[in-house]
């Protein structure tokens, strides 16, 4: 069942070799990358080296269950942990999205609803934020564009982990928080207590670690710098200190003004293209790819909506993986972590179905 595991395992071993190089650790890219494989081959092997430690204490047990009574009652539990170890190891063999190590750039955008879209993207920003927070990841703001009375029409944030372990990372946790967030609450501005409804819209990219990874031609960039402004178009600055990045080839355009620096402005541009660029060739290369290797939950569709917040009933939904609690509260204050597995484990289930139909 597990024919692969021992390619793996021959991997893991050199990848150990790899790392007592000096000269890997001289090539800090080098170094993060042997990292990162050697966490996720090991949580294989040791997966692995369970499953065969469980095998063998079941084989043993029925042996000596034929003589002794006492050791055959405890074979329906050695059975249960054996299933629960072969599990483990067939997830943990399901081919891995090669971006989940990485750290992201998240855009927060407010949709349908006006002030109180605005006001929400806010809420999803602090969300994102305290959810970041309880994992131990640190969290840069790139950009904001604020609304009047306190939100964000649009705000970018970079969200950093510190784990090699690519089941740890932050893109491997936040992939599937893109597409379109409704809310059902009754906005601030309500005279009258009616529950409104809207709608604020979520990006997330894998940032990338190198700029060497995304090869960029300066002849294909059309750089604009223009004077900064604040919410309702007042100066924040007197410099032309605020950078919009065209990238021509693509038509993506990045805009940056949360800097009094030209250059620091610049060069947030620069992390956000990037990005985007490697999650437009990650996705050329998905829809390429067989339904096994693509993610069944994390579509390409960023106009899909994907979850429901209801407030008057304190009701958390999401619609991708029927997944519905309320203790919507507890979640606006960071508590995603139910939300997060139902949707790894629900694009699991969809990729070990399609392994298993292709097989």
């Amino acid at each position: 069942m597990f024919e692969s595991v021992q390619t793996l395992i021959d991997e893991h071993r050199r990848v150990q070799e790899e790392l007592s190089d000096p000269a890997v650790h001289a090539d800090a890219a080098r170094a993060k990358r042997v990292n990162r494989r050697y966490a996720e081959l090991s949580r294989i092997v040791a997966a692995y080296e369970a499953w065969v430690a469980a095998t063998d204490d079941l084989e043993t047990a029925r042996e000596f269950a034929r003589e002794d009574e006492s050791i055959a009652a405890e074979i329906p539990a050695m059975e249960e942990e054996l299933q629960e170890s072969q599990e483990r190891l067939r997830r943990l063999l399901i081919p891995r999205d090669p971006d989940d190590a990485r750290d992201v750039i998240m855009e927060i955008k407010a949709g349908e609803g006006g002030a109180e879209s605005a006001l929400f993207a806010a809420d999803l920003l602090r969300m994102y934020i305290q959810y970041a927070a309880s994992k131990g990841w640190k969290t840069e703001l790139l950009e904001r564009n604020e609304s009047d009375l306190g939100g964000y029409k649009d705000v970018q944030v970079a969200i950093k982990g510190s784990s090699s372990d690519p089941a740890q990372g932050v893109w491997a946790h936040l992939k599937y928080e893109g597409g379109v967030h409704r809310v059902q609450r009754v906005p601030a501005t309500e005279s009258q207590g009616r529950i409104h409804t809207s709608t604020t819209g979520v990006l997330v990219f894998p940032e990338v670690d190198e700029p060497e990874e995304i090869h960029i031609d300066q002849n294909d960039l059309k750089i604009d710098v223009f004077r900064s402004s604040g919410p309702g178009g007042q100066s924040v600055n007197t410099t032309d200190s605020a950078v919009r990045i065209t990238h021509v080839p693509t038509g993506i355009v990045v805009s940056m003004q949360n800097e009094k620096s030209q250059l620091q402005n610049r060069e947030a541009g620069m992390r956000v293209l990037r990005a985007r660029l490697l999650a437009r060739q990650q996705e050329e290369l998905d829809a390429a790819a067989s339904d096994a290797r693509r993610s069944q939950i994390r579509g390409m569709d960023r106009s899909e909506r994907i979850r429901t917040y209801n407030f008057p009933e304190n009701r958390i939904a999401d619609h991708r993986t029927g997944f519905k609690a309320y203790n919507l509260d507890q979640v606006m204050d960071g508590a995603l972590d139910p939300l997060i597995e139902s949707a790894i484990t629900a694009d699991e289930e969809a990729r070990l179905a399609a392994l298993g139909a292709e097989s």
